[in-house]
């Protein structure tokens, strides 16, 4: 074990299983493929600095355990576990610094998204689907290289402007944020659902947008009527 204090041990690894068992949902869906995308949540911390845990770069799907998860703190740095983080952990870090409501991020490659943002243009709002979870269009944000904070700040730009949980970043694919790692992972699978449907809409013709005021009262609907409260 490491040097965390005794208050955050059991937090740790309490997130440490729940990402875990996240990553299995990205192959379930089709969001990923081989050992690309990641899952990380974040660990709050009420006497210092939040944590966040994710998945070592490089490890096959097969082989994600909680034990094999590493943690790291908002700079990206590792602080716990033997295996170096994703290459996407700069990124993710940059978002929970800049973003305290923030507790969820998910990078995946899935096709479709990834194929709107190949051509850097956003999804436009033409599913009532797209209304109630994203509140409007998935945007597209910068291009970035991988390795630093570059991505981060482009998801944060982005999204700080934005009702949209998900953002394709320009010819790399769709980041998507949740307060939590499950809300995340909701929001990728969503994100890659109706990128898909759009594009075969396309396909058949022009798809019709949604009127502004149809769009924030589904919108407001979904998150406020929908489901068990």
């Amino acid at each position: 074990m490491s040097g965390l204090p005794v208050a955050l041990r059991a937090a740790v690894e309490a997130t440490k299983e729940r990402v875990a068992s996240l990553h299995a949902e990205l192959p379930r869906w089709e969001l990923v493929v081989w050992t690309a995308g990641n899952v990380s949540e974040r660990v709050p911390n009420p006497d210092g600095d939040d944590l966040l845990v994710i998945k070592p770069s490089g490890v096959a799907y097969d082989d994600i355990t909680a034990e094999a998860m590493v943690v790291c703190d908002l700079a990206g740095n590792l602080v716990e576990g033997e295996r170096s983080p994703s290459s996407d952990t700069a990124a993710h870090a940059y978002v929970y610094a800049q973003m305290p409501e923030v507790g969820g991020v998910v990078h995946t490659h899935s096709t479709y998204a990834t194929a709107w943002a190949a051509r850097g243009e956003e999804i436009p709002c033409v599913l009532t689907m797209m209304a109630d979870e994203f509140g409007g269009p998935i945007p597209v944000g910068p291009f970035a290289i991988i390795g630093d904070d570059s991505i981060g700040r482009g998801i944060v730009e982005t999204l700080r402007g934005s009702r949209s949980p998900a953002v394709l970043m320009q010819n790399h694919g769709p980041f998507t944020i949740g307060q939590d790692g499950r809300a995340a992972v909701k929001a990728a699978v969503m994100c890659e659902e109706v990128a898909r449907t759009v594009h075969i809409a396309r396909q058949l013709g022009q798809p019709l947008p949604i009127e502004q005021s149809a769009v924030d009262s589904l919108h407001d609907r979904y998150r406020f009527v929908y489901g068990q409260h």
